[in-house]
């Protein structure tokens, strides 16, 4: 049967990378004619051997350029952009990113795994020995969680939905409240 469909992971922005060799990575992967790709803005992470060399740190002009070059290869190869960061040929969206995106419902099975439900997102115990431990002896692995008021969940909504190739649709938020919005 084999498998029927697959995503690629790519990122960008890497120092020293030029915008040649950007273009090279991406028709490499072209070549495996990927039903599913992600290409992502190198991020710099506080606390990281990388946040502290800036001559690393990412240039916004050269990702900005990188970004609309991933996106006009992928697209002439066929595949469309339906979140900020995925592309894809027609039936191969990735629905499990879907359902984050969209604020759904998820269970956390695993260590480290996290999970969501009804506005409360919760996540296991790091280790693979300690959740094996807790699971073994028939208690709950969660290791914490939070819960989320509604404003937070409609501000995460918009967030969201914006990254998304549907954008917020029209009338889903008053023109009060979207101003209001992230105004504290």
């Amino acid at each position: 049967m084999g498998i029927p469909t697959f995503n690629l992971d790519i990122i960008y922005g890497a120092a020293g990378e030029s915008v040649d060799d950007w273009a090279t990575t991406v028709r490499d992967v072209l070549e495996l004619d990927p039903p599913h790709v992600s290409a992502y803005g190198l991020t710099v992470e506080a606390g990281t051997p990388l946040a502290d060399d800036e001559s690393r740190h990412p240039d916004d002009d050269d990702q900005a350029d990188k970004y609309e070059l991933v996106d006009s290869l992928l697209e002439e190869h066929g595949l469309e952009n339906y979140e900020i960061s995925n592309w894809a040929k027609s039936r191969h969206e990735c629905e499990h990113n879907r359902l984050y995106w969209l604020q759904g419902n998820y269970h956390a099975f695993g260590s480290a795994a996290h999970g969501h439900m009804d506005g409360r997102r919760f996540w296991n115990v790091r280790t693979p020995d300690r959740y094996i431990e807790m699971v073994e002896a028939g208690l709950e692995p969660e290791s914490s969680s939070e819960t989320l008021s509604d404003e937070v969940r409609r501000l995460e909504a918009l967030q969201l939905l914006i990254r998304m190739r549907e954008g917020v649709p029209v009338g889903s938020f008053p023109t009060n409240d979207v101003a209001d919005l992230g105004t504290d």
